[in-house]
């Protein structure tokens, strides 16, 4: 088994035994930071809009509970930067469902900015009538970050909380019915791809 395999296999038994998994330097340091520029390039033209809660009517824009700016990766724009993350993506899938059986058919997923001092509110991410969301991920685009600058991932696991720095490279996946998470203020601005591996609902 190669060192891709190992990692995909390490990241879906650890999703079955845990429901959680976290991964360092999932891609290596050149793509973390071709999607960081990415990211910075569609934040700097206005693409990234703030992000709202709820759905349907109830959808709203607070940020008191949620603070990220966000833009969805377009699967028809074929952006060079963003193809070693969708090929690795694809590949975890392929594994998940070998692993899990969970039937997993594709992925939604966007670019979140948290400005400085902002969060998202302790919450699960699968709909109440929408059961689509199977598992969640987040890789972290961040360079330098450093032990005070804050901003950690809390997932909220049945042995108490776990706090997980958003290190550029990181990806951090878990069961998305079951974790409850959120994310804590960041003193600087902080950068990740996040989003859902989905089944028919």
């Amino acid at each position: 088994m190669d060192a891709a395999s190992n990692v995909l296999s390490r990241i879906a038994d650890a999703l079955a035994q845990r429901g959680c998994a976290i991964e360092r330097d999932f891609l290596p340091a050149p793509a973390i930071d071709a999607l960081r520029l990415r990211a910075r390039l569609l934040d700097a033209e206005g693409l990234l809009t703030p992000a709202a809660v709820g759905r349907g009517a109830a959808r709203v824009v607070a940020p008191a509970t949620r603070g990220d700016r966000i833009g969805w990766l377009d699967d028809a724009a074929h952006v060079a930067a963003e193809r070693p993350l969708r090929d690795a993506l694809e590949a975890l899938r392929l594994a998940v469902n070998r692993t899990l059986v969970l039937g997993l058919l594709d992925v939604e997923a966007h670019y979140a900015i948290y400005p400085a001092g902002t969060g998202y509110a302790r919450h699960r991410d699968r709909f109440r009538d929408d059961d689509a969301r199977v598992v969640s991920f987040v890789l972290y685009l961040n360079g330098g970050w450093g032990i005070g600058d804050g901003g950690a991932l809390r997932l909220h696991l049945g042995s108490g909380a776990l706090d997980i720095a958003p290190d550029g490279g990181t990806l951090v996946t878990f069961l998305s019915d079951r974790v409850e998470h959120e994310v804590l203020p960041a003193t600087r601005e902080r950068m990740s791809v996040a989003g859902w591996y989905r089944r028919r609902a």
